[in-house]
C-alpha cells in the first residue's frame, strides 16, 4: 500500500512555516542543508584548520554516478586538491569577473558556463550569486558560498575549495587566467545544489538563468514572433529583463562562424537596448533600433545604422545623444527591428522578480507564486485527453485584476506569462528520473461563480473549453507562454500529459499589472451527519439479525469489545458479496471502538453500536454509488467525491495523504480501507473540535495530549 513518510510532511510545514518568517527572500536565503557559512568559517578560522564540506565530499559519490561513477575510468586519476595546491598566489576574482574567466573543462555543461557569461554583464546580479567578500587571503578558512534561487526561494550553498584536477590542472571549468577560481568553485556549488558534477552534464542556459536571477524566461522563433514583439522587448527593457538572441547554424561544423554582414551563427549576442527615434528632421519617420552586444567585445554588424553606416547623418544631434551612438569597435552596435528580425533567428526574455530589481525607476512585473504536486491516484489526471482524471489536478485561481496600460481599444486586456517548471528532475537524475512532459491550460470562470473557491469538477470540464493554453506539452523543466486574455477571474490547471505521474512543481505568473493567484483550497471543516437511530417498530430484517448477533457475542454485560466487534461486523458484511473486502481488521476495529467509546470504557454498548452500524450503513450507500465497476472497490480519483458525499471538506494535501495511506498499487480503495479512512477522519474531526474551544480553528497541544490523542485514534 503506498505510504509517504511522515518526514515528508514535516519537511513541507517546516518549508511553509519558515517563508512566513521572511526565510528564502534574498535578504535571508535558506541555508542549503542546513549549513551557516559565517558561524562555519569564523569556527574554523579559530581552529585554524580548512573547511571540509562532509555533506559534499571530496569523494567519487560527489563527481557523479554513471560516466563519472564508481566503475568509470574517467576519475580513476582524478585528484581533489585546494587552489594553494595548484599554483602560488591564487585569487578569487582577478581585475573583475568576465566571460573570459569561464572556459569549459571535461563536462558538458556549457549551458551553465553560458549563463555565467551572459550574467557577468550585469554586476549587479553577478555579486548576488558571487558575493564579493570572499577570498584566498584575509581569514582564509577554506570556504566559500554561493547563492541560488532554487523553486520559489534563495538558497545559500557551502562548500570547501578542494576541486577535481588531473595532473595538477582543473577538469573542469577554469578561467584563462590559471590562478583565478571564482567561476570552477561556483560551478561546484552548483554541483552540489544538484547532488554531483555529472547530474550538470546537458541543459538550456536558461535553466541556469533562471537559477541565477529567480526570473522566468519566454523563447521566441522569429519566423513565429508575435506582430507586437518590439513593444515585448521595449517593455523588457524598461523592466530590466536580460535579453540574449542568437543566430541558428545548420551545419554544426560551421558554427560560431562570421557572415559577410559581419554578425556571427550559432553565437549568443545580448540585446542591450531598443529605442525608437525620428530618421529624419524633415519627415516624421520614425525608426525603431535593436541595440546588440557581442560578447567577445570585437566583431560587429556592418550594416544598415552600424558603427559608421550613412544612417546616423540623418539623425539629429539630440537623438543620437539619447542613444548614445559611438564609432568604436566595442563589440557592441545598433541595427533596425527589420533587420535585427531577419538576420537572428529566435530570442529569450529572462524576466527578472520585482526582488531583483534595485532601480525603482524600472516598470516591474507583478509577481505570484504557488507549490505544487501531483499524487499518484489522487491528483495526478494528465491532461484533456482523460477527462475521467483530468480534473483532479491541482487548480489554480487567477485574478487579472487591471488592463495593461496600453491596451487599445480592439486589444484590451490584461498581460501575463504563466511559467510552470517541474522541482527536482535533474537532482533525482541518478535514480533514474527524467524529465515529466507537461503543460497547462486556462479556463475562464463564469460570473456565478466568481469567488467560489471549490475545486472544480469533471463536469466543469466536459461542458467547457479551455479559454487558453500551451502551445504544445514538451518535456522542459520549465514551460513558460505569454498570454492576453480580458480581466476576471480564470482557473489554471497544470499537469502532466500522462496521468498517474508523479511529481513536484511550482507555477508562476507573471503580469503587467496587478494579479493574484493562489492554489484553489477547499475550507476543511465537516458537517458530520447523525444519523437518527431506527425506533425498534422500524428495524429492518438486517437490523434485527445484528441485534441477536450483538446480543449472542455480547453476553450479559452487553458490551462488545474490538475483537468481538470484529466478529459481528464481519459476519454482516459478509452477506454483502458486492463488496470487495477481506473483512474488517482488528485495528480498524479498534480506531471505531476510538470514535463512538463515549464512556471510556474501551467497549461498545448496544446504543454506540446502533450508532457506528448506522455510520457504515450511510458510507456503504456512498461506496456503492462510486463502486462504478462492480468490481468492490472505488478507484482512488474517485475518492476526493466520495468524502465529500461523507460530509468532510478537504484541501488537495490531505486527498494527497488519503490516497498515499489507503490506496492499494492498483490505485483502488476497498471497502474496509474506505470505511477505515472516514473513521479516522471523524475521530480526529470530532477530537480537534473538543480541544478548540473557541472555534478559531486552532489548537495547542502537550506532547501529553498529543500523543493521548494520536495513539488511542
Amino acid at each position: 500500500m503506498p505510504y509517504a513518510p511522515a518526514g515528508f510532511f514535516c519537511d513541507r510545514l517546516i518549508r511553509e512555516r519558515e517563508r512566513r518568517d521572511g526565510e528564502g527572500s534574498l535578504n535571508k536565503p535558506l541555508r542549503f542543508n542546513g549549513q551557516d557559512y559565517n558561524v562555519l568559517k569564523q569556527e574554523y578560522h579559530k581552529k585554524k584548520t580548512l573547511f571540509e564540506d562532509e555533506s559534499f565530499p571530496a569523494t567519487v559519490e560527489s563527481l557523479g554516478f554513471k560516466e563519472l561513477g564508481h566503475k568509470s575510468n574517467k576519475v580513476k586519476n582524478i585528484v581533489w586538491k585546494r587552489p594553494k595546491e595548484i599554483c602560488e598566489n591564487p585569487q578569487f576574482i582577478v581585475g573583475g569577473a568576465s566571460r573570459t574567466d569561464i572556459c569549459q573543462g571535461d563536462l558538458g555543461d556549457c549551458w551553465l558556463l553560458a549563463a555565467i557569461a551572459c550574467l557577468t554583464l550585469n554586476e549587479k546580479l553577478l555579486y548576488r550569486v558571487v558575493p564579493q567578500e570572499q577570498s584566498f587571503s584575509e581569514a582564509y578558512s577554506g570556504i566559500f558560498h554561493f547563492q541560488f534561487w532554487r523553486y520559489g526561494d534563495w538558497v545559500d550553498v557551502v562548500i570547501d575549495d578542494r576541486i577535481p584536477t588531473f595532473n595538477n590542472q582543473l577538469v573542469f571549468t577554469k578561467s584563462a587566467e590559471r590562478n583565478e577560481f571564482w567561476s570552477a568553485l561556483l560551478e561546484k556549488a552548483y554541483a552540489k545544489l544538484h547532488g554531483s558534477y555529472e547530474a550538470l552534464k546537458g541543459g538550456n542556459t536558461t535553466e541556469a538563468m533562471e537559477d541565477f536571477t529567480g526570473g522566468v524566461t519566454e523563447f521566441y522563433e522569429m519566423k513565429e514572433a508575435p506582430k507586437q514583439l518590439y513593444n515585448i522587448m521595449k517593455k523588457a527593457v524598461a523592466r530590466g529583463s536580460l535579453m540574449g538572441c542568437s543566430i541558428d547554424s545548420l551545419v554544426p561544423a560551421r558554427f560560431e562562424t562570421r557572415t559577410t554582414t559581419g554578425l556571427v551563427k550559432g553565437h549568443a549576442y545580448s540585446v542591450t537596448a531598443v529605442e525608437e527615434c525620428k530618421a529624419s528632421q524633415q519627415k516624421e519617420t520614425k525608426v525603431r533600433l535593436v541595440r546588440l552586444r557581442n560578447p567577445w567585445g570585437q566583431v560587429e554588424w556592418n550594416g544598415s545604422w552600424s558603427d559608421n553606416s550613412k544612417e546616423w547623418a540623418t539623425l539629429a544631434k539630440g537623438e543620437k545623444e539619447k542613444l548614445q551612438h559611438q564609432s568604436a569597435e566595442d563589440g557592441e552596435f545598433w541595427m533596425s527591428f527589420e533587420d535585427f528580425k531577419k538576420n537572428y533567428t529566435k530570442i529569450e526574455i529572462c524576466n527578472l522578480t520585482p526582488d531583483a530589481l534595485e532601480d525603482d525607476k524600472l516598470h516591474k512585473w507583478t509577481v505570484s507564486v504557488n507549490e505544487g504536486r501531483w499524487v499518484r491516484g489522487c491528483s495526478a489526471g494528465g491532461c484533456r485527453n482523460y477527462p475521467e482524471t483530468f480534473w483532479t489536478n491541482p487548480q489554480y485561481r487567477l485574478r487579472l485584476l487591471e488592463e495593461d496600460d496600453d491596451a487599445e481599444e480592439n486589444e484590451a486586456g490584461c498581460t501575463f506569462v504563466v511559467a510552470l517548471m517541474q522541482k527536482n528532475r535533474r537532482k533525482e537524475r541518478k535514480l533514474g528520473a527524467n524529465l515529466f512532459t507537461i503543460g497547462f491550460a486556462i479556463y475562464e470562470v463564469p460570473k456565478e461563480m466568481h469567488g467560489n473557491k471549490q475545486h472544480l469538477q469533471k463536469d466543469f470540464f466536459l461542458t467547457n473549453t479551455s479559454k487558453a493554453r500551451c502551445k504544445s506539452y514538451i518535456n522542459l523543466r520549465e514551460l513558460s507562454q505569454r498570454f492576453r486574455l480580458a480581466a476576471g477571474e480564470y482557473v489554471i490547471v497544470p499537469s502532466t500529459y500522462e496521468p498517474h505521474q508523479e511529481g513536484e512543481f511550482i507555477l508562476r505568473v507573471f503580469s503587467e499589472k496587478k494579479n493574484t493567484s493562489e492554489e484553489i483550497e477547499n475550507r476543511i471543516e465537516a458537517d458530520h451527519p447523525v444519523p437518527a437511530p431506527a425506533s425498534a417498530g422500524e428495524e429492518s430484517e438486517e437490523d434485527q439479525h445484528f441485534r441477536t448477533i450483538f446480543q449472542e457475542i455480547a453476553g450479559d454485560e452487553m458490551e462488545i469489545t474490538a475483537n468481538e466487534l470484529k466478529n459481528v461486523l464481519n459476519r454482516v458484511i459478509s452477506k454483502h458479496k458486492d463488496l470487495n473486502t477481506e473483512g474488517f481488521s482488528l485495528e480498524c476495529c479498534r480506531s471505531m471502538i476510538a470514535l463512538m467509546d463515549m464512556d471510556g470504557t474501551g467497549r461498545l454498548n448496544l446504543q454506540e453500536f446502533r450508532h457506528l452500524w448506522n455510520k457504515i450503513k450511510q458510507w456503504q450507500g456512498i461506496f456503492k454509488h462510486y463502486n462504478a465497476d462492480q468490481y468492490g472497490s472505488i478507484n482512488s480519483y474517485e475518492m476526493r467525491n466520495a468524502v465529500n458525499d461523507a460530509g468532510f471538506r478537504l484541501n488537495n494535501q490531505l486527498y494527497d495523504i488519503i490516497t498515499m495511506r489507503y490506496a492499494n498499487e492498483s490505485m483502488n480503495i476497498d471497502f474496509d480501507s474506505f470505511i477505515s479512512c472516514l473513521v479516522r477522519l471523524e475521530a480526529m474531526f470530532r477530537a480537534f473540535q473538543a480541544f478548540d474551544q473557541d472555534g478559531d480553528g486552532t489548537i495547542r497541544l502537550s506532547v501529553l495530549e498529543w500523543l493521548q490523542l494520536t495513539m488511542y485514534a
